[in-house]
């Protein structure tokens, strides 16, 4: 099977809502297929952090997780790796696997990385040593980890930033992803498993440059399609603008993955605009420091006002912990500082967001998406 565009053909459309542009899919991988709408947890240097990959899959009903490129190149490096068999024997996990390029974690960097035409020459931050990363070279090293999706090299704009800037980021962007195609294109997996490669949108908030960039991104004829850049700082509403734009550019026939989005409510309205996957540290991060997002509103589970609420951490249970642990046993947990507190906190967290997905996919199949989506907004954004 293959696109309108000529290649090979990895996502179909099953479902398109009649109101939005929200869609139903199926992504095909070597390491299963995965329906979408679809969240992936990250899993930055080859572990979702304090989650085993067995409650991973059995309990939070993961598809597909994250790994780094940044993280994973520095520790514990693309040798080691390799003498595992790949990033999937050395984790453990026999689902696919997306590697962000580590364009992000260079750009977040600032003071310690310098960006020319050749690539990113940065320091790490665990020693202070000096890399460069390249178009080429992070093909290499996804090469190495055997992901089923790779991502392009890119640089990820600050905001704000004026005009002349993203210009600039822009036209670095797109120069770094010829060179990234090529080298795709002349290489082959390590391990004998087809890998993707999805280059990324850029162009801060600009309308002009985020239009460029989906022209370019959606010619280059790529398995699938990235929208980076965004929930940089920028307002929501901001962000929803310029997924309108993108999205009515980037090929109907291809996955669109959002980077790095973003809260339950960003989900679902990216969801109505077209987008297919996210990934986003979000319920883990939150989770480790308290905050549950539940189908009731969002808890500070370190307020006192839970010190004796022996009901479940969430009744419509999106996972087995939200129905066993009450909110009082876990707020014990977090303020004592408890390892499984910040366990049970990610692992709700989590199946929180994989739930919603499944209820998007099922909702846009029955046709009433957006009434839904409307209906449980404002209880996703309350806090109790």
């Amino acid at each position: 099977m293959h696109n309108l565009d000529g290649t090979r053909q990895v996502f179909k459309v099953i479902t398109r809502d009649k109101e939005t542009r929200a869609r139903t899919g199926l992504l095909r991988t070597p390491h299963g297929e995965i329906e979408t709408p679809i969240f992936m947890p990250v899993g930055t240097g080859g572990t979702v952090k304090g989650i085993l990959q067995r409650d991973l899959v059995h309990d939070i009903e993961a598809k597909i997780i994250l790994g780094n490129t940044y993280h994973l190149y520095l520790r514990p490096g693309p040798d080691i790796i390799k003498q595992a068999g790949g990033l999937h024997r050395f984790i453990s996990w026999e689902l696919p696997i997306l590697t962000d390029s580590g364009g992000y974690q260079v750009f977040s960097l600032a003071g310690n990385r310098k960006l020319t035409d050749e690539g990113a020459v940065f320091r790490s931050h665990i020693d202070g040593s000096k890399h460069v990363f390249t178009p080429e070279n992070t093909i290499d090293i996804q090469r190495i980890l055997g992901s089923d999706i790779m991502m392009v090299l890119d640089e990820c704009a600050p905001f704000p930033c004026d005009h002349k800037y993203a210009r600039k980021s822009v036209s670095l962007t797109h120069h770094w992803l010829d060179r990234a195609i090529d080298h795709y294109r002349n290489t082959e997996s390590l391990w004998g498993r087809e890998q993707y490669l999805f280059p990324i949108v850029q162009g801060g908030v600009f309308d002009d440059l985020r239009r460029e960039s989906a022209e370019k991104i959606a010619s280059a004829g790529m398995e699938g399609n990235a929208i980076g850049g965004l929930s940089v700082g920028e307002p929501a509403e901001e962000m929803y603008r310029v997924l309108e734009i993108v999205n009515a550019i980037l090929p109907e026939d291809k996955p669109r993955y959002l980077m790095g989005v973003g809260t339950p409510v960003n989900l679902l309205e990216a969801i109505e605009r077209g987008v297919d996957m996210f990934d986003c540290v979000m319920p883990t991060r939150n989770g480790r420091n308290g905050m549950l997002f539940t189908s009731e509103g969002i808890i500070n589970i370190k307020n006192r006002q839970w010190m004796n609420d022996f009901s479940p951490i969430d009744p419509q249970g999106p996972s087995q912990v939200s129905l066993q642990y009450s909110k009082a046993y876990l707020r014990h947990l977090v303020i004592s500082g408890e390892i499984l507190g910040s366990q049970i906190s990610s692992i709700h967290n989590l199946a929180f967001y994989l739930k919603l997905m499944r209820d998007a996919r099922d909702k846009i199949n029955e046709g009433n998406f957006k009434i839904w989506k409307e209906s449980i907004t404002k209880s996703l954004s309350e806090r109790l």
